[in-house]
Formats: structure tokens, sequence, C-alpha cells
């Protein structure tokens, strides 16, 4: 039975694939730029979802899809990669669910279905949404897997904010200039970006990385998209930034003999201004221990977010 169905708008038609049941598969970029400027209107809640289907838009260069639960009023927005990118059941860096609901407490039916998440797989779920957690918890019992939640501060680069949250009370008050930054010694370090063979430095001081499996999806998002680093006096990475497929600036470090001289801020900086004249989305998320990179964060007069970061991992029992 053809379930493929065609609708008309004024100007143009779109195109979805109806799956049995209330889920439906949006194609073609018309259509993802209507989810997009839908997606716009609940910022900062949206922005984990948001931010990847802004970049899915751009080239789509990690093969992933989205899901809804009805079109165009959805519920709930999924972003997953496709089947075929899904081979290796222990990788949940390439396993990673982001997801978006206007209403956690009757999302959870809709992410059990095993079309829309795979829960017989390692698996990650990213959201900007704390009240996904339930939904998420109360699944991993029925579908016998131990999860793992971990929360981090979310930040937006203040231009990005003021571009996309002027209703947040925070955006009206930032400062017109970042805060006062050293002057970077320009005879010792130069600004570069990174190619794959830095991904096993990467790997090595990225927090959730250290193992083959990681240092596999750093080389992808090092070869997708824009990186940036200060080379030392020896001319390798002393200081990076590397973004992930849902836009978000991660996996940023300082091999430590270099911390303490505010390269990571100079690094930020300078990455903020490239990713802004692409047009892109600029936001980050950091430990809450991580003390460091909130004062940079608080220097370079970006947001943190009044929803968290959130990540749960999912390992089938």
């Amino acid at each position: 039975m053809d379930t493929t169905k065609r609708m008309f708008y004024p100007g143009f038609s779109l195109l979805f694939i109806e799956v049995p049941a209330t889920m439906f598969r949006l194609q073609g970029p018309q259509m993802l730029q209507m989810l997009e400027k839908s997606l716009r209107n609940f910022l900062p809640e949206s922005l984990k979802v948001y931010g990847t289907v802004f970049h899915m838009i751009q080239g789509n260069l990690f093969n992933l899809k989205v899901l809804v639960d009805k079109w165009p009023d959805f519920n709930t927005v999924v972003v997953r990669p496709q089947e075929q990118e899904m081979r290796d059941d222990f990788d949940h860096y390439t396993n990673t669910y982001q997801i978006y609901s206007k209403n956690p407490q009757n999302c959870q039916e809709f992410l059990g279905r095993s079309d829309v998440i795979n829960w017989k797989q390692h698996l990650q779920i990213q959201s900007s949404q704390s009240s996904l957690n339930e939904a998420v918890q109360n699944l991993a019992v029925i579908k016998r897997a131990q999860v793992k939640p971990i929360q981090c501060i979310l930040y937006i680069e203040s231009k990005t904010a003021r571009r996309l949250l002027l209703s947040l009370p925070q955006t009206n008050n930032l400062p017109l200039k970042d805060g006062k930054i050293k002057t970077l010694n320009e005879d010792m370090f130069k600004f570069s970006s990174l190619s794959v063979i830095h991904a096993a430095l990467v790997n090595q001081f990225w927090h959730f990385g250290g193992n083959e499996k990681s240092q596999r999806f750093i080389e992808r998002c090092i070869q997708n998209f824009p990186t940036i680093c200060l080379l030392g006096p020896e001319r390798n990475p002393v200081c990076w930034s590397v973004m992930d497929q849902t836009g978000e600036m991660r996996m940023g470090a300082t091999v430590p003999e270099y911390r303490g001289q505010g390269l990571i801020l100079h690094a930020m900086l300078a990455y903020f201004q490239a990713l802004e004249k692409l047009g892109f989305p600029v936001y980050f998320h950091t430990d809450r221990n991580n003390k460091t990179i909130q004062k940079a964060s608080e220097n370079l007069s970006c947001i943190p977010m009044p929803r968290n970061w959130n990540q749960w991992k999912c390992v089938p029992l």
C-alpha cells in the first residue's frame, strides 16, 4: 500500500511519509524549514532539536531524519539517525536521539514506539527539557533498560540570544560588548582548524569520550563541521572546540600545560564570531563543576538558560 502523501500549501507542495498509527517522517527542505520556524516559537526549550533541524537544512551531513507524532500541529519531535547509520548496537554516540515535546507528560506512548526509538540498542537521548525525565525513566523500566541521566548548564551566545530569544529578560540586559579579554600572544599562538589526525587528542580530553567509538564520532564531526583551535609554539593544537551534529559547540578543552592562560576565552570568542558569520545559532553546555568554562561564559556575556542541557544514556539490561 502506498503510504506517501502530498500536502499542498500556497506556493508549494510538501511531502511526508506516513507510518501507521500517527507517526510521520518529515522530508525535504521546505518541510524542515516549516518545522524550524515553528520550533523557534518554543525556544529555549526546543533548542537542542532546533539546532539539529537548522543544520539538517544546511546539508544533513550526519544523515538524520525527523519524526513527529502528527503534522502540522505536532506535539513531539524526535530527530534520529537513519537506520543504516545505526549498525553498531553498542555505539551510543551514533545512536543519539534529540527530543522536544510540547507536552512532556503525554509523549511516552510515542517515544515507546520501536520505529521511533530502538530501545534494544545502547543509545543517548538529548533534550533541553528536564521535564522529559519522567517519560524517559518510565520507558527505561518498560523497555528493560538502565538509564543514566546527566544534567549540565546550557548557554546561548549573546548575539544568538538577541536574534532568537528576545522574550527572555536576560537578553534585554546584555552588554553590547564582550567582557575584557587579555591580549593573545600571537607570536606564540596561532588560530587554525582541526584535522581528522587531531581526533585522538580531542578524544583524550573529552569528558564523554576516551574510547574507540567516541574517537570515530569525533573524526566525523571534524570532517563535517567547522572547528577551531589554537596552535602552540610547536604548532600543535593546545586549545580547541568542535561542533556536533546538533550544531552545539562541544568537545572543547585546553591541554594541561597551557591552562590558566585564558586561551579558551580566545578560542570561544573566535568560534562565536565565525559561526555567527555563517548564521548558525551558537550554544553549548558545561558541567556544573566546570568553573573555568562558567567564568569564560560570563566574560563573553553568554546567557545560562532557564532550561538545562539533559542527556539520558540508556543501556539494555
